[in-house]
């Protein structure tokens, strides 16, 4: 899940801290396979996870707001770093951490696209598990996706192992998803929600409202055509808390502008009304 464009809270801790990262002008690719950790506000000290190459992108989705940038700007030959590298990896750093006295509060898969297309997805998580419970065993694993997988059975099965199972809908019109989060492979938003509503609350839902145009048309989401239909599958989908935000750095798309702070907050009244738990980000 690029971050923006899967969907992601995460990016903000990553302007309070870059180290480790890759600039490409308005866009930002990270190191791969463990970078950080990042000094969040939201989340407190955030070590990150990315299971795709570091000099390029992946992505299920191609967002037109996604600070990774789009999928062909940033094509990669380079391969999915390895399971044995990940653990590897994420053990070195969680063993420095653990001497300097210092561990993470949460350790989070994100990074240059989509988590769940590594093929050894749910391995990782277990050996994420492992490493967590020995090294820091108070520390939370959060997974930042776009759900497009996330009905695959080893994929579900591993997100409902995380601590933090966060996951993506903007909107449920095909049409703004098509013009907007552009999927890159079969996407149906009603079997999507299914898919999350299996999860039975394990779940939590991250949004992205925004105001503005592309290529002619309006990206706006915030108004009742898209908020009301949208709130009543949240209904269905019951999860432990949405996240609601807005667009925070440069955007590959030119013309999109951040929902106002008032116009969030009227949303997240919204989500709240339902009974849910939902924080706001502006």
């Amino acid at each position: 899940m690029a971050r923006r464009g899967a969907g992601s809270f995460y990016a903000r801790a990553a302007d309070e801290d870059r180290r480790g990262n890759i600039e490409f002008m308005s866009t930002i690719l990270f190191s791969s396979p463990i970078f950080g950790p990042v000094h969040s506000r939201r989340l407190g000290v955030s070590l990150g996870v990315n299971l795709l190459p570091a000099d390029g992108k992946l992505c299920t989705f191609d967002c037109i707001y996604c600070e990774c940038g789009f999928n062909g700007d940033h094509r990669t030959r380079s391969p999915y770093p390895t399971r044995e590298e990940v653990a590897r990896e994420l053990e070195q750093t969680l063993e420095r951490m653990q001497r300097e006295g210092r561990g993470p509060d949460v350790i989070t898969f994100a990074g240059n696209g989509e988590p769940t297309m590594h093929p050894e997805f749910a391995d990782v998580i277990e050996d994420t598990i492992a490493l967590r419970d020995h090294y820091f065993p108070e520390a939370k694993i959060s997974v930042l996706s776009n759900a497009t997988f996330s009905r695959r059975p080893a994929v579900f099965a591993a997100l409902c192992r995380v601590d933090n199972n966060i996951l993506k809908l903007d909107t449920v019109s095909a049409d703004y998803i098509a013009h907007v989060d552009r999927p890159q492979v079969r996407y149906d938003v009603d079997e999507l929600v299914k898919g999350l509503c299996a999860f039975e609350g394990k779940v939590q839902i991250q949004s992205l409202f925004m105001a503005g145009s592309y290529e002619g048309r309006s990206v706006d989401n915030t108004g009742d055509e898209y908020v009301a239909p949208w709130l009543e599958k949240l209904r269905l989908i019951a999860p432990e808390a949405v996240y609601v935000y807005t667009i925070d750095r440069d955007t590959p798309a030119k013309g999109l502008l951040k929902a106002a702070p008032e116009v969030l907050d009227g949303i997240a009244e919204r989500v709240r009304a339902l009974g849910l738990s939902c924080q706001v980000s502006y």
